[in-house]
């Protein structure tokens, strides 16, 4: 149990890299709604998917690895990193590219019955706008994408020290796939707290400086994993 426990927790706080919160942030400034609870269903919804596609990468990838006892040539992990911070900028640049150019507006219309008017943030053109939001794989394949980096650690067992390798492969696997649980329940949480976060941001007509912030932002820390890390 200690060991499952470890594994458990060892996952959680892989989930909270910032490279990882940063993509889903990224990813959640496209959210469209009638309605703030749309909108906190849509940015849970997308944390989920990129968790599970990061999960499952790390735990398929890893427990076939393990079971065929290969490892991964040091490049991978580095073409990973590169991969991911090439993503994050092309997210940050699509997100300022929609401000600059209108794609992220503000409108204000009534719902039924309701007396007052609610305000909501859009992405796309005016012109078309949205009836509803579509659910999309996308999330799901960066997350997958995204834990390319991890893969090579993880094979060789490094987040539990490395002294399991001559543990049977049952363990080694159930342990790969608890860490996976663990990056799936970090992820939703930071889905649920960044659902608020952007549902606030637009009840107070913020949205179009939540994602000029969130895009900047993802820039920035894929230039720095692109370069530096």
């Amino acid at each position: 149990m200690l060991l499952i426990s470890s594994a458990l927790v060892l996952g959680f706080l892989h989930g909270l890299g910032a490279d990882h919160l940063m993509a889903i942030a990224a990813l959640s400034i496209g959210a469209s709604g009638d309605t703030p609870a749309v909108q906190r269903t849509r940015a849970l919804g997308i944390a989920i998917r990129f968790a599970a596609g990061h999960a499952l990468l790390l735990a398929i990838g890893a427990g076939s690895l393990v079971a065929l006892g290969w490892s991964l040539p040091l490049f991978v992990e580095r073409g990973g990193e590169v991969l991911g911070g090439v993503l994050l900028i092309v997210l940050g640049v699509f997100g300022c590219w929609g401000v600059v150019a209108g794609r992220v507006y503000g409108h204000s219309h009534r719902h039924g019955q309701e007396p007052a008017a609610h305000w909501h943030l859009h992405i796309g053109r005016q012109d078309h706008h949205p009836a509803a939001a579509a659910h999309s794989h996308l999330p799901t394949i960066l997350g997958a994408a995204f834990a390319i980096s991890s893969l090579r650690a993880l094979t060789m067992l490094a987040p539990f020290g490395g002294s399991l390798a001559a543990s049977p492969l049952s363990t080694l696997l159930l342990l790969i796939a608890v860490f996976g649980v663990g990056i799936l329940l970090s992820m939703s949480l930071f889905g649920v707290a960044l659902a608020r976060v952007m549902s606030a941001a637009v009840a107070a007509r913020l949205g179009q400086a939540a994602t000029l912030v969130l895009a900047s932002g993802s820039i920035v820390l894929g230039g720095y994993w692109v370069i530096g890390a």
